[in-house]
């Protein structure tokens, strides 16, 4: 990164350019301070960026060079874009990749030190030929890591998944002891990065009530609990199995610091109830720092300028958290 690049400096891609995306990003923008304003850059199309201002009534000048006060845009050509507000459309989802692909390449040059992201929609990102399940695996690709993981983060609890964006049965299958302790030891990682120097760790068990002893399934018994056994042996505070329908009770009451979830919905669905507006989407296992909103791009109220802009100001903080401690360890290793 050069002397005069901020080290907070994010790019928040824009997302589907036909969703909320553009106007939560404005909203979001018009509330910065003067500084932060300054170390932000929107990845993404500035007459869309200028369609969504209109309709949220924000008066945030935009700049494709940067200048005080203005929104600075990094803009990408995306030939034949239609971006009608909440209509699927193949060349909105080319789009969205567009933008994470030149963000992802910004951030390993060092010209940001964080990315955000907007939402995308995957039909319309699959429709344009880009066969990813979303963000995670996108960026996973696209920086050449063989898999990565998803974190939600609200101020009273973090989960972390095993799998994701993929059927029941296939999560299933990917509970195995090798991925559970590669999540566990992700997750611990992180935790370290942010201060907390002892994680304590909870797994979630797969089937109802860790299985019963195999009444209901033995995949507790048989790949869970070694994998936690082993990241134990590896000197992390770590729990576990322990049934679900108790142990985001326990986390939320602040016993765990982190819960490791098996499979999307076991995870979203308590972070979603608990803290709806301000879970952030963390990726992990990258060489590159990325958050997002928790939340999609919200066809039915595109264009209406009623989007809530909330989610993306906590995506915000919560990347330049992680661009503070970056620049840290920097400073340290000099």
């Amino acid at each position: 990164m050069s002397a005069s690049m901020p080290d907070d400096r994010v790019g928040i891609t824009m997302g589907d350019p036909a969703g909320v995306g553009p106007e939560v990003i404005m909203r979001a923008a018009a509330s910065l301070s003067a500084h932060e304003l300054a170390a932000t850059t929107v990845i993404g199309t500035a007459d869309v960026l200028r369609r969504a201002a209109e309709v949220t009534g924000v008066k945030l000048p935009l700049s494709q060079s940067p200048k005080d006060g203005h929104l600075h845009v990094t803009e990408v050509e995306v030939p034949g874009l239609s971006a009608d507000w909440g209509k699927l459309h193949a060349s909105c989802g080319d789009a969205s990749f567009r933008y994470v692909e030149r963000a992802t390449r910004m951030a390993e040059a060092g010209e940001i030190s964080a990315i955000v992201t907007a939402p995308i929609n995957k039909e319309a990102l699959n429709s344009a030929g880009h066969h990813y399940d979303g963000h995670t695996g996108m960026l996973a690709a696209l920086t050449g890591q063989r898999s990565s993981f998803m974190l939600l983060a609200c101020e009273r609890m973090k989960v972390i998944h095993v799998s994701t964006h993929v059927a029941l049965s296939e999560a299933i299958n990917r509970a195995r002891p090798a991925r559970v302790i590669e999540t566990i030891e992700a997750g611990h990682a992180h935790l370290r990065r942010l201060g907390v120097e002892a994680p304590r760790i909870a797994v979630a068990g797969l089937n109802p009530h860790c299985g019963e002893n195999g009444l209901f399934g033995d995949e507790d018994d048989t790949y869970l609990a070694p994998a936690v056994a082993e990241a134990r042996k590896n000197g992390i505070d770590v729990v576990g199995p322990i049934s679900a329908d108790t142990l985001f009770h326990r986390a939320y009451s602040g016993q765990f610091d982190l819960v490791v979830a098996q499979y999307h919905d076991q995870g979203h669905i308590p972070m979603k109830l608990v803290a709806f507006d301000t879970t952030v989407n963390v990726s992990l296992g990258l060489p590159i720092d990325r958050t997002s909103v928790d939340h999609g791009t919200a066809f039915d109220i595109a264009g209406t300028g009623k989007a809530d802009h909330g989610n993306m100001l906590h995506a915000i903080a919560y990347a330049r958290r992680l661009a503070a401690t970056r620049a840290a360890k920097r400073e340290t290793a000099s």
